[in-house]
C-alpha cells in the first residue's frame, strides 16, 4: 500500500508553482501586508494576536490580494528586533492557519534562517528579506528551501537607516547592490525564476532618494526580474502631502499606479481593495480602443 500523500506538502507545492508562474506574468500582482507586530508604523498592534492577523489576512483576500506577506519584525526606523523565538511565535501560527483556510500563497517577511525554515514548513512559499539574504546562513537556507526570494536594498539597519542616508547616485547604487545579490543567489543555486527585486523605498533613503527611485524605477525593472514596489502609507508620501500615515491612501494609490507604469510587477500594500480598483481603471484605459481623431469634436 502506498503511503498517504502529505496534503500540506502538496498544497505548498501547488502554491509555490502557481506563484512562480504568476511572477512571470506581465500583469501586476497585489500583495496584502499582514503585520503581526506591536510597533509597525501604520498598523502596529492591530493584528498582533494570531486570530486577528488571520481574519485581517482573509479580509485582504476578499479584497483581491493574490499574495499575503506575513511579518513578525517591525523594520520602521528606530525599531528594535524581536528575538528569534518571538518572531517565530508571531508568524508561524498565522501562516499555519492561513495555509488551511485559503489557497492564496504567502510570503514570510524575515531575514532569519530559523524563521525561514519554520515559516516554509508551516506553508509559506516565498521569503521576503529586507536584508537580501545577507544574515549568516540566510542565503544557503533560502537556496535549500527552494522557494522564491525577494531581495531588498537597505542602507544600514532599521534602527539607524534614516539617520543620514547618503548616495552619490541612488539609482546606480541600488541597481549595483541588487545585481550583486543576484550573483550571490545564483552562486548559491537559486534559480532566476525564484528571484524578485525590491529597491527598498523608505529603507535608508531620504525623501528625494525615494522620489528619484520611483521616477527611475525602470532602471531596476530592466534588470529582467519581477520588481516589488512597497510605497504604501510611507513617510516619503507624508513628506510630500503633509499627511499622517492614516491619511495617505490617495498618495499611496498614486504612487502604486506610477510604480506600475514604470515596471513594478508586484505592489506590496495595506489597502488592497483601493489598489485593485486603481489598477482596474488603469488597465481599462490602457486597453480601450482609440477613437478616430477625425470624428472627435
Amino acid at each position: 500500500m502506498r503511503p498517504a500523500p502529505d496534503t500540506a506538502a502538496v498544497r505548498r507545492a501547488a502554491r509555490k508553482d502557481g506563484l512562480v508562474l504568476r511572477l512571470a506574468d506581465p500583469s501586476v500582482l497585489v500583495c496584502g501586508i499582514v503585520n503581526v507586530t506591536p510597533d509597525s508604523f501604520f498598523d502596529g498592534g492591530r493584528y498582533q494576536e494570531p486570530a486577528q492577523a488571520v481574519e485581517h489576512a482573509l479580509a485582504l483576500v476578499d479584497e483581491g490580494a493574490e499574495l499575503l506577506d506575513i511579518g513578525g519584525e517591525s523594520t520602521h526606523p528606530g525599531s528594535e528586533p524581536p528575538t528569534v523565538d518571538e518572531e517565530i511565535a508571531r508568524v508561524v501560527p498565522v501562516i499555519d492557519t492561513l495555509s488551511r483556510r485559503t489557497s492564496v500563497p504567502m510570503s514570510v517577511d524575515t531575514s532569519r534562517p530559523e524563521v525561514m525554515r519554520e515559516a516554509v514548513a508551516a506553508g509559506a512559499v516565498m521569503i521576503n528579506d529586507v536584508r537580501a539574504l545577507r544574515m549568516p546562513g540566510a542565503l544557503h537556507t533560502a537556496a535549500a528551501l527552494q522557494v522564491p526570494v525577494c531581495l531588498m536594498h537597505m542602507q544600514g539597519e532599521p534602527r539607524t537607516m534614516q539617520a543620514a542616508p547618503t548616495y552619490f547616485d541612488v539609482v546606480a547604487q541600488v541597481r549595483g547592490f541588487l545585481r550583486a545579490r543576484i550573483r550571490a543567489c545564483r552562486g548559491a543555486g537559486i534559480t532566476d525564476s525564484h528571484i524578485v527585486l525590491d529597491p527598498g523605498f523608505g529603507f535608508g533613503k531620504s525623501v528625494a532618494h525615494n522620489l528619484t527611485l520611483l521616477s527611475a524605477l525602470g532602471h531596476i525593472s530592466d534588470l529582467g526580474f519581477p520588481v516589488v514596489a512597497g510605497l504604501s502609507r510611507k513617510s516619503a508620501l507624508g513628506a510630500v502631502t503633509a499627511r499622517g500615515p492614516g491619511d495617505r491612501l490617495a498618495a499611496s494609490i498614486a504612487a502604486a499606479v506610477m510604480a506600475t507604469q514604470r515596471g513594478a510587477s508586484l505592489l506590496r500594500v495595506h489597502d488592497v481593495a483601493a489598489t485593485v480598483d486603481a489598477l482596474a481603471i488603469m488597465n481599462a484605459v490602457a486597453t480601450a480602443p482609440l477613437g478616430d481623431p477625425d470624428t472627435v469634436r
